[in-house]
Parts: structure tokens; C-alpha cells; sequence
């Protein structure tokens, strides 16, 4: 054994986690050290090349606003991008962007290997190394130490990864790579409690065995869009998908081969996703459904991969080309790479502090499908706070912690270590509360401040921040400020727009409440400034939503008077006798920061808050006397 390297924060894996939590550790100063077993896969997308979605798109815009990289990098290897959800509010409304995956790794690689204070090695971590409950650096497998103040744990489905194609399996990860089998050990042998979870991809398919004929062609958007909100809106679309369906046909394979179902049959044990089933799941689930969608998604301009998107399984390789065959499109397909389910150990992440550092042990942080999440988008905003917070520990800062009313990343940690998760986890704009107000188009708004303040953001976007921020306040100004009175000459612009006439003086603002009265529209026909399009979108939000959003600030208000109320770091939950036994349980396991993370802890009743609500000003009137004393 010998020592190689003294470091900051020591990041296992260069996924999507661990890409954001290094590049953020570097960037606010800490000497950092990013581990992969394999240089050649740094940011790989095993599962579909693709980034954003509904909730995704969200997380993918806050990474963004706070100085993460994910948004940058999926712009500049983007083949499609689509925005979902159109039909309904822009609360839901889900940017979506196929990715070449080899364009993003080799990109993503590209700024980690130039970003100062981070060096990246190809190295196996076998062992964590603690001394006194606190993390020192950690063991290779050559025997190589690396000393470190904190590490991070980003190893996504590595962890004693186990390949399951039929009966076929193998211990590795992802697409062939080498699986982590020791460091489960030293991890559990330090006091962790982990979980076995499964998720799973589908087959990828030769291109030129498609009759695309057969298929709805489904294109990208011809209006321009962006993830980064540095990047220029503008055509991205180099590609296209496929739409195809599941019939009678394919559900009857399937069903006659569930006996060889490693889902079925007890080879697979670990826990799937809910909303990402397996094709074989969907069946006997929804065994009523006819049909299921299928949209064929291309891999890269440099490859004829195709991925089967809908269409996970981990059925033997020939019943796979059984049931390809009956679909509408695939009916001369070939498999380049069969569909394989994944089996991993990951931890249980109550037992993770709102900053995602380990409450067992001092220094360890860990973050993505290493605390039982699902998905790129969970993965990467989570490595960016922990490489954050490892910075920000280094540097003897307070933690920096998102609350479920300020971003879609603080939703998903306090989900995670509040709630915990019995399956991989998988954001959703239905998990927040306060979804009108965290919208993907105002993360900006949100967060960039906060990502400038902790040194994050550059001074060139916080500058361009800035001047979107004042043309929005200064467009609504103008709004306010121009008055339109029922002459003859406004009432036949009025008609010009389809909107309904007026009886009295209203502000050009009131107009621009109506549904059916956008701002381009309205600047046609009236005094007003162009602007940028996101700058014209914003207003358009926030006036047309004004009073909803309102009321949601006021029950974020209310919600905020419970986070306020924080519970003592010494309280004895089990000497509480008004708690019930489930919650003083649960509370001595979360030790939740607040009386509002109290709250959403799972087998904790309103009882149960009432008690700890007397607690605290029991525990205050007692502080105050003894200050008076």
C-alpha cells in the first residue's frame, strides 16, 4: 500500500452524478479527484440518449441556472428537441432532446479534463477508508491510496452489478463495463445499510433493418428551443424518431414465454422501476391494453443503433426477436444489442442528511442511483449539490439546502431522505406541491442568484441574468403604464387581435390577461417594445397566472412557518411519550432538520406534530430562562 495523492473530495464515478458533483467541487476550489473504472465512458448514457421529459426538464434547467453543466453539454449534442406537454399548463410544459450519446460523452469528457483543481483517473475503489466516524480517502484495487477530506459516492448501478439476459447472467455493468464487487463490503462493513434495486433497457436495433414506412415519422420542433439558459434558441433537429405500436401478437409471445421471464421465474430479485416498466410487466399489468407505443430513438449520427424506447425487457435473446418481429416497422429488424436487466446495490438514503452527506459517517456524500434514484436528469442534480456541499464542507460552510418551494432538486432530496424510496425513485411534476411556481421556464429566476453567490455561476451569465431579469420587470412596467380606452381606433385593433371589445380604459397589462391575447400579438398593434423570446414568454406567464401564482406563494408561506421551527439537534425522540411509537421510531432514524420535515415523514400523523409543536415552546420558554437566568 502506498499513499499516491492527498485531495479535497475524492468523486467514485463518472456518470452523471459524478460529472456534476466534480465539476462543482473544482469550481468552487476544492482540490478534486474524479474516479472511473473506465476513461472511455465518462458520462456514458447506457439506457436512452435522450435528456429532459416531463419533471426532468425541470431538473435539467435548475442544474443549469446553478452553474451545472448537464444543460450546456445536452445543447451541444442534441440530434431533436421537442417541448412536451403543450396541450396543458406551463407548470407541466417538459423539454425533450435526443442526445448523440458519443457526441455527449466525448463533450462532457472534453470540460472535465480542462477544468482546473480536477483530475480524472481510471481507477477501482475498493474500499472506503474511515478513521474516528470520519471518511480519510480510499483503496484501489492496486492497492493505491488516495487520501481525501470527503468523498462521493456516484456509483451508480455499479455496486455488485449482476447482467440478467434470460438465464443468462453475469456480474458487470452497464453496456459491458466491469462491475464494482467490493466496495458493497467496506461500504456495509462502515455501518451502511444498502438495497438491492433492478432497472433495465431495451434492445438496440440496426437501423437499416427498419421499414420506417410502417412508422409515424415524428419530428422535432421547428420553433427553437434550449436547455442552457446561456444557449441560443435555434434549430437543433438533425434527426428524427418513430412511432409504432405492440399488437394482440406481440402480448401473446410474451405471455407464452413468461415461465422463461427472469422477472418471473425468480432469477431477478432486486426491486424495478414503477413508471418505467418492463415490456414484459406492462403485460401482465395492464393486461387489458391492446397496444402499447414504441418510439424508435436514434443513438447518433455516427452509428445505425436505434433504441426501442417503451420496450425494456430481460427476456432470453430469441423470444426478444420474436416479439420485435410482430411490430409494425421491425418486422426485418436486427438486434445490434439485446435488452439485459440490471441488478446493483445502492443505499438506503434516509440515511442521508438534506446536504446528501451520510449521518453515519463524517465526509462521505453520495448522490444519483448510488441513494435509489432512476434517470440522468435525478442523477446529475443530485451530484451537483453533493459536490457542492463536499466544497462547501471543505471550506467550513454552512450546507447549502434547496427547499421543496424553491426547485424540483429540493422536492427530490427531501423525498429521498425524508420519505426514503422502496423502488427506484423517479421525479414527476406531481410530486411537488408547488409546481406553478417551479416551472422549467423561471429556474433562472430562481436560482441563478444563489448559484453566484456560492461562486457557481460565472460573472457573464449572471450579468446576462441580470439584464433578463430587468427587461422582464421593465416590460411588465410598460404594460402598466399604457392605457387603452374604447376609441374607435383601439376597438378595431382589438377586433385585429380576436379578443373582445371594451366598455372602459384598461392597461395594456388587463389585455394581456385574456387567453386569447399573446405579447407578440399585442405588440403589433400597440406601442410596445420587442423582446427576447424568453423574456416575452416570462411576462406572459406571470400575468396571465398572477393569482394563482399568489395563492400558491401564500401556502408556501404557510409551509415555511413549520421549516422555520427547527427541532433540536439533542431531542431524545423516545422520551416524547404523547408521539406514537411508529413516529418516535421514524423521528430518531430521519432526525428531521425541521417541525415542516417532521411533517412529511412517512407514519407521522398530525398528532404526532401537534405533540412536537408543545415540545418546542416547552423547549424555547426553557432556552429563554435560562438566557434570563
Amino acid at each position: 500500500m502506498f499513499v499516491v495523492d492527498t485531495y479535497d473530495v475524492i468523486v467514485i464515478g463518472a456518470g452523471h452524478a459524478g460529472c456534476e458533483a466534480a465539476l462543482a467541487s473544482a469550481r468552487l476550489g476544492a482540490k478534486t479527484l474524479m474516479a472511473t473504472l473506465n476513461l472511455d465512458n465518462i458520462a456514458l448514457m447506457p439506457c436512452n440518449p435522450a435528456v429532459g421529459g416531463p419533471g426532468k426538464s425541470h431538473l435539467v434547467r435548475e442544474i443549469d441556472a446553478l452553474g451545472g453543466e448537464m444543460g450546456i453539454n445536452t445543447d451541444k449534442t442534441c440530434l431533436q428537441m421537442r417541448m412536451l406537454n403543450t396541450g396543458k399548463g406551463p407548470a407541466v410544459y417538459s423539454l425533450r432532446a435526443q442526445s448523440d450519446k458519443k457526441m455527449y460523452q466525448l463533450a462532457m469528457t472534453k470540460t472535465l479534463e480542462n477544468q482546473e483543481n480536477l483530475d480524472v483517473k481510471q481507477l477501482m475503489i475498493t474500499d472506503l477508508l474511515v478513521e474516528d466516524g470520519a471518511v480519510i480517502g480510499v483503496r484501489t484495487e492496486l492497492d493505491e491510496v488516495y487520501k481525501a477530506k470527503c468523498v462521493i459516492l456516484a456509483t451508480g448501478t455499479y455496486l455488485k452489478g449482476k447482467i440478467i439476459i434470460g438465464t443468462c447472467t453475469y456480474s458487470g455493468g452497464p453496456i459491458g463495463q466491469r462491475s464494482a464487487e467490493d466496495l458493497s463490503g467496506s461500504l456495509l462493513k462502515a455501518g451502511l445499510k444498502l438495497m438491492r434495486f433492478k432497472t433495465g433497457t431495451p434492445a438496440r436495433v440496426d437501423r437499416r433493418t427498419l421499414r420506417t414506412d410502417e412508422m409515424a415519422k415524428q419530428e422535432g420542433d421547428k420553433d427553437g428551443h434550449a436547455f442552457s439558459f446561456l444557449s441560443e434558441r435555434k434549430d437543433r433537429n438533425k434527426e428524427c424518431c418513430w412511432l409504432t405500436f405492440t399488437n394482440e401478437e406481440t402480448h401473446k409471445i410474451i405471455r407464452d414465454n413468461l415461465d422463461r421471464a427472469p422477472m418471473c421465474n425468480g432469477i431477478i430479485t432486486g426491486i424495478g422501476p414503477r413508471y418505467c416498466p418492463s415490456i414484459e410487466s406492462k403485460i401482465v399489468r395492464f393486461a387489458d391494453k391492446k397496444r402499447h407505443q414504441l418510439f424508435i430513438e436514434p443513438e447518433g449520427e455516427s452509428t445505425e443503433e436505434m433504441y426501442v424506447q417503451g420496450m425494456s425487457t430481460s427476456m432470453p435473446a430469441d423470444v426478444q426477436y420474436a416479439f420485435l418481429r410482430t411490430i409494425p416497422g421491425l418486422e426485418d429488424v436486427k438486434i445490434m444489442r439485446p435488452g439485459y436487466a440490471i441488478e446493483y446495490d445502492c443505499l438506503d438514503p434516509t440515511q442521508l442528511t438534506p446536504w446528501l452527506e451520510t449521518k453515519k459517517i463524517s465526509g462521505l456524500f453520495s448522490a444519483g442511483q448510488a441513494n435509489g434514484t432512476s434517470g440522468y436528469e435525478e442523477a446529475a442534480a443530485q451530484g451537483l449539490m453533493a459536490g457542492i456541499n463536499a466544497a462547501l464542507k471543505i471550506q467550513g460552510k454552512d450546507p447549502f439546502i434547496l427547499t421543496r418551494s424553491e426547485a424540483y432538486i429540493g422536492v427530490l432530496i427531501d423525498d429521498l431522505v425524508t420519505k426514503g424510496t422502496n423502488e427506484p425513485y423517479r421525479i414527476m411534476t406531481s410530486r411537488s406541491e408547488y409546481r406553478l411556481i417551479l416551472r422549467q421556464d423561471n429556474a433562472d429566476l430562481r436560482l441563478t442568484q444563489k448559484g453566484y453567490d456560492l461562486g457557481l455561476v460565472t460573472q457573464e451569465r449572471y450579468d446576462r441574468f441580470s439584464a433578463k431579469k430587468e427587461a422582464i420587470e421593465q416590460g411588465i412596467a410598460a404594460l402598466k403604464e399604457i392605457s387603452v380606452t374604447p376609441s374607435k381606433a383601439n376597438l378595431e385593433k382589438l377586433e385585429r387581435l380576436g379578443t373582445a371589445p371594451i366598455h372602459t380604459a384598461i392597461t395594456a397589462y388587463d389585455l394581456l390577461r385574456r387567453n386569447d391575447v399573446d405579447y407578440e400579438a399585442l405588440r403589433t398593434v400597440f406601442d410596445l417594445p420587442e423582446l427576447a423570446a424568453d423574456v416575452e414568454e416570462e411576462i406572459e406567464i406571470m400575468i396571465k397566472y398572477e393569482g394563482y401564482i399568489s395563492r400558491q406563494m401564500e401556502q408556501v408561506e404557510k409551509m415555511n412557518r413549520l421549516e422555520q421551527k427547527k427541532m433540536p439537534a439533542d431531542i431524545v425522540y423516545a422520551d416524547i411519550d404523547t408521539l406514537s411509537a411508529e413516529a418516535r421510531q421514524k423521528l430518531d432514524e430521519i432526525r428531521p432538520l425541521s417541525l415542516g420535515q417532521a411533517s412529511r415523514i412517512s407514519g407521522v400523523s398530525p398528532a404526532d406534530i401537534t405533540a412536537l409543536l408543545i415540545v418546542l415552546e416547552q423547549h424555547s420558554r426553557e432556552e429563554k430562562n435560562h438566557v434570563s437566568q
